[in-house]
């Protein structure tokens, strides 16, 4: 082909950087050497960049959402032949139906089929329009084997079709810090969704023998859809003032929230890939996690696997945590060593395979 333009969507990002955002900035970056251009509310020097609205990300709610799918829809098809495009890549699972577009979107996680609400607009979403999206895609770039296994399980697309990268952080940020010690909390970074099974951590910290010695810090914004139920199940369990909901918290303070904790807890029901854990083994973090999803491929035995439905099983890995400060340094050092694997060099490197594949 003698075009060879790449064109990069990044609608979806905004100010406060969640996972599939800080994936969208990582991968621009490694994405330099093939020139392309950046649809993008942003500036970005370094880069040839074409203009977007700056109302069409999750910020703006429903309407964002809504706006940035009609927007994808007709205008990306008139961008993409104004610039004389030859491939779009899309950092999430969508791009213009009908259309000329020649098109290569990543995949995070299937959840909102796995955990369909009926009033959800991300389960019509995935239902009705990201399975079209998939269909008609040159190929699909997903972060983990379990995430492959889903789209072949949910949209019953060929293996072959699909390539598994797993994704990466950043050494300089995420590191050990020797001027912190371990304190007496435990931390969860994340969503407060109903799949990230916040209700059964709450109990089972309530069931510690000496919870009162011990805080456990939730970070993430809070959700009115349940936020309200988290705190009122901390309050039934009588530890409303040792459960503190932190809200957001910027990526700058992320590594010595990390750095301080006894272990972060991530019983999440499922994970396409799950960068919290990633982040804080990256600090020498014990790292709790579930036994299912994508995270036993991330964590592998460099964390306590709990069965996340257990309340009991996650009780005692938060004991076995508290009474066993050699378990502790083990984990500490092994987290670091699995963590070593995953850079966003790599991520970015076999990115560029699957792209320059279908220019």
């Amino acid at each position: 082909m003698v075009n060879q333009h790449l064109i990069v969507n990044l609608s979806v990002l905004f100010d406060r950087p969640t996972g599939i955002a800080t994936y969208a900035e990582q991968i621009t970056h490694q994405l330099k050497p093939l020139n392309p251009t950046l649809l993008t509310s942003r500036i970005y020097p370094d880069f040839s960049c074409y203009q977007i609205p700056s109302n069409l990300t999750p910020v703006q709610g429903k309407i964002g959402h809504f706006s940035r799918l009609l927007w994808t829809q007709f205008q990306i098809p008139k961008i993409y032949q104004e610039l004389q495009g030859s491939l779009l890549f899309s950092p999430v699972p969508e791009a213009p139906l009908g259309s000329k577009c020649r098109t290569v979107v990543m995949v995070h996680d299937l959840i909102p089929l796995r955990f369909p609400r009926l009033t959800s607009p991300l389960s019509h979403y995935f239902r009705h329009y990201a399975g079209h999206v998939l269909k008609n895609a040159l190929h699909i770039i997903c972060n983990s084997e379990s995430t492959a296994k889903d789209i072949v399980d949910y949209y019953h697309i060929e293996p072959k079709k699909i390539t598994p990268i797993h994704l990466g952080y950043d050494p300089t940020h995420f590191k050990p810090n020797p001027s912190v010690s371990a304190g007496s909390y435990f931390l969860y970074v994340g969503r407060q969704d109903l799949y990230k099974n916040l209700h059964r951590l709450i109990a089972a910290f309530a069931a510690l023998p000496k919870r009162k010695d011990y805080q456990l810090y939730l970070v993430g914004t809070q959700d009115p859809r349940y936020s309200p139920t988290l705190l009122e199940i901390a309050k039934a369990h009588g530890v409303q003032e040792q459960v503190k909901f932190l809200n957001y918290v910027s990526y700058q303070e992320l590594p010595l929230l990390y750095s301080g904790a006894l272990a972060l807890v991530f019983p999440s029901l499922w994970e396409g890939f799950g960068i919290p854990a990633l982040e804080a083994m990256a600090c020498g973090t014990p790292v709790i996690t579930s036994n299912i999803s994508a995270l036993p491929e991330i964590v592998g035995d460099a964390g306590i696997l709990v069965d996340p439905y257990s309340i009991e099983s996650i009780t005692k890995a938060l004991q076995d945590v508290i009474s066993d400060p050699v378990l502790r340094a083990q984990m500490s050092r092994r987290g670091l060593e699995t963590s070593a694997k995953f850079n966003w060099q790599t991520t970015g490197k076999k990115t560029l395979e699957v792209l320059q594949n279908y220019m």
